[in-house]
């Protein structure tokens, strides 16, 4: 489901392909344009944080063509074996990051081994290529260098009991009277709870 490696007019997208790529900008557009979190915007849509961070990428390096997903490749030629497949991702993947060229030595042994068709170093190179841009880099420079890359979303732990406190409140039908009878002020009902115990505290405010 990777995206187009160029950008591509939504003119030469199939009717299929725009209709898939507007119903990916839909679950995006909390998060675009009504300021909500990613993560409320994928959590509304059933749809996981990891895919519409993706989509993301691929909107902001093609725009909207790019979250339609690409025609395949392989169109008309023989289709490699799912083991062979998951074989070059994986050692495409090892620390330190080999060559195209080393992987396609490996995988040309292997392949003769077991009775595979052999690939040509175009096909692996095609393989690699599109590998996650994600999993690659968790493979080859490790969690920290992923989560700086990648990571969206921070998780704040408070360091003890009423350390740190989430506020949220709603207007209710009831108004504060000036001197003279009129409404002056609507009241809010507010509540506090502490994010590291389970204790909430709420009240009724003016303003």
């Amino acid at each position: 489901m990777g995206a187009p490696g160029a950008a591509v007019p939504l003119t030469a997208l199939t009717e299929e392909q725009r209709r898939q790529a507007q119903d990916r900008f839909a679950v995006l557009r909390p998060y675009l344009e009504e300021q909500a979190s990613l993560s409320h915007a994928a959590r509304q849509a059933g749809v996981p944080l990891r895919t519409a961070q993706r989509w993301l990428r691929h909107y902001r390096q093609h725009g909207l063509a790019g979250l339609a997903r690409p025609p395949r490749h392989d169109r008309g030629r023989r289709r490699l074996p799912d083991p062979l497949v998951r074989l070059i991702e994986g050692l495409a993947l090892r620390r330190p990051p080999p060559s195209v060229a080393g992987v396609h030595r490996q995988v040309t042994t292997v392949a003769r081994e077991r009775g595979w068709p052999v690939p040509s170093y175009g096909r692996v190179y095609d393989i690699v290529r599109h590998l996650d841009p994600g999993l690659v880099t968790l493979a080859h420079e490790g969690a920290k260098a992923y989560k700086e890359a990648f990571d969206l979303l921070y998780r704040h732990e408070a360091a003890g009991p009423n350390a740190t406190w989430q506020a949220d409140h709603t207007p209710l039908d009831l108004w504060i009277l000036d001197e003279h009878g009129q409404p002056a002020r609507r009241c809010r009902w507010v509540v506090l709870r502490s994010t590291r115990k389970r204790r909430s505290e709420d009240a009724i405010v003016g303003g």
